[in-house]
Order: C-alpha cells, then sequence, then structure tokens
C-alpha cells in the first residue's frame, strides 16, 4: 500500500505540470493546505528550506496567485482553493495563447508578403530539445499528425505526466486522421491498470522495457528519444531533455525496436490482476 509520504510526493508532481510550478513551490503549496495559515520562516523549518528561498519562492507564488499573504505581523501565508487555483491557471494559458495566435499570425503575414524563403525538406534534421513542456508539445504535434502508427514507449511516471498535457485529446485527432497510438510501458502493478487506461491510446500493451528512456516514433517521418527516464519523477522540468530527428535511417531503425517490443509484450486486457507476479 502507498504510504502517505509517497502519496503526497505524487500528488506534488502532478501539480507541477498542472499548475506549472517547480518542485518546491509544488511542495510550498501542498503543505500550506495541510497546515494551514502559517508563516513563511515557520513553513521553511517545518521543510528544511533555507528562509531566503521560501521568500522568495513565497514571493513568485503571490504573484501568481497561487498563495496570499495577511497584513498583520508576522505575515501569515495563505493557500488558495484548489479549483481557484486551477482557474487562475487556466485563464493565464489561455491570455498566452491567445496572444500567440495573434502575434504569430500577424507575423506569419508578414513573412509571406516580405521574405522569400527557400527551405529544404530533404536534408535530415537533429535538435536536442530541453523541458519537458516543450517536449510534451513536440509529442503532441507528432501525434496529431499522425495517419499511420506511433509508438510511445516509456515509462509508467512519463505517462503519468503526459496524461495532463494535449497528447490524450491529440490521440482522438489522430485516429480521426486513421492513424493509431500504440503505447508500451513498463508496470510491474496490475492495480495500475485503470490508471494506464485513462491515457487512451488507441492499443496499449505492458513489457519490459530496453532502458528507462522515452522512445516516440512516427512511421517514416519522425522521432523523439530521451536517453533515461528514470529520474523523471525526482527532477524537474527543465532538466528533462529529447533528441528529436526525422533521419529515415535512425526512424526506421527505432520504429523496427518499437515494432519488436511490440509483438513480444502482453496486451494490457490479458493482465490478470490476480494472478500478476512482479518480473
Amino acid at each position: 500500500m502507498m504510504s502517505y509520504e509517497d502519496q503526497v510526493s505524487g500528488i506534488a508532481a502532478e501539480l507541477e505540470e498542472v499548475l506549472d510550478l517547480d518542485d518546491l513551490e509544488a511542495k510550498v503549496y501542498l503543505n500550506l493546505l495541510r497546515a494551514g495559515p502559517i508563516t513563511a520562516s515557520a513553513l521553511a523549518k517545518e521543510l528544511d528550506i533555507d528562509r531566503a528561498r521560501m521568500y522568495r519562492t513565497v514571493d513568485k507564488l503571490v504573484s501568481r496567485n497561487i498563495i496570499s499573504t495577511t497584513l498583520s505581523s508576522p505575515k501569515l501565508c495563505i493557500a488558495a482553493d484548489p479549483h481557484e487555483a486551477l482557474k487562475i491557471t487556466l485563464g493565464k494559458k489561455e491570455d498566452e495563447v491567445n496572444k500567440i495566435k495573434k502575434s504569430g499570425e500577424a507575423i506569419i503575414e508578414k513573412i509571406n508578403n516580405e521574405i522569400t524563403t527557400n527551405q529544404s525538406s530533404s536534408v535530415p534534421t537533429f535538435r536536442v530539445v530541453q523541458g519537458r513542456q516543450n517536449i510534451y508539445a513536440d509529442i503532441a504535434q507528432m501525434v496529431e499528425e499522425t495517419k499511420d502508427v506511433l509508438y510511445i514507449v516509456t515509462t509508467l511516471d512519463d505517462v503519468s505526466r503526459m496524461y495532463h498535457s494535449t497528447i490524450p485529446e491529440k490521440i482522438t485527432i489522430c485516429e480521426k486522421n486513421g492513424g493509431s497510438v500504440r503505447l508500451l510501458v513498463d508496470m510491474n502493478d496490475a492495480k495500475l491498470t485503470p490508471f494506464v487506461k485513462r491515457f487512451n491510446a488507441t492499443e496499449t500493451r505492458i513489457g519490459n522495457l530496453p532502458s528507462k528512456g522515452r522512445l516516440i516514433v512516427q512511421k517514416d517521418k519522425k522521432m523523439i528519444m530521451s536517453d533515461s527516464a528514470s529520474s523523471f519523477q525526482h527532477s524537474s522540468a527543465d532538466s528533462d531533455f529529447s533528441l528529436c530527428t526525422n533521419s529515415t535511417e535512425m526512424v526506421d531503425n527505432i520504429f523496427t525496436l518499437c515494432k519488436f517490443l511490440w509483438e513480444t509484450s502482453n496486451p494490457l486486457k490479458t493482465i490478470d490482476v490476480k494472478n500478476f507476479v512482479k518480473n
């Protein structure tokens, strides 16, 4: 059975994605929800954090309306209601999207009218993508554009983070376009089956992965690869790196590997909770 500390750690990890917080900010917010009004100094002592760092974190959360402070002396920190915090975050994201869309359309029009472009699509490209949010955005785009088969081979923890991105929504679009998303994940506890199913992949299988990395490959198109996902749970979102390439040779090789892993894995629906044995 999962301990209270593990449950809190899991919730904190999800909060990082949903509310766009870093590890410390998520812990501060959760502890404020649990403890109620408390001084930043007392909270720093409870979390064993340097007071100066705690004050900076509190100021940042206050500026985003995630927490507020009283006018009393000493000041008390108060966490916003979770629903209100989510509403504030959604509003901020919607404003950012609208701004990007409006500015982007204007820029594209200028480029089309004033600049002659000469882009070659035959040369393989390689780029390193930094930041989990940027990586997930690339994956979401790949899924949306897929009209054939796309493999997602990764850890259970990575799947839990992807669930809170736009990727599950893009899977629906992919399927409407005639494509399919095959999710291959490592899992040693059959009780987590509903948790994996909610990701909504076209097909899902369980198997032993060759590494704790992340492989996403779109047939004949593009691939994204992360060397090691073993520290996803404990690392910051910004420390997540991936290689993205459309090199035909690399894409074909990784697609063949994923296809082999898929064929040697077990369909999710055939796993029996009572007879599930950890490998």
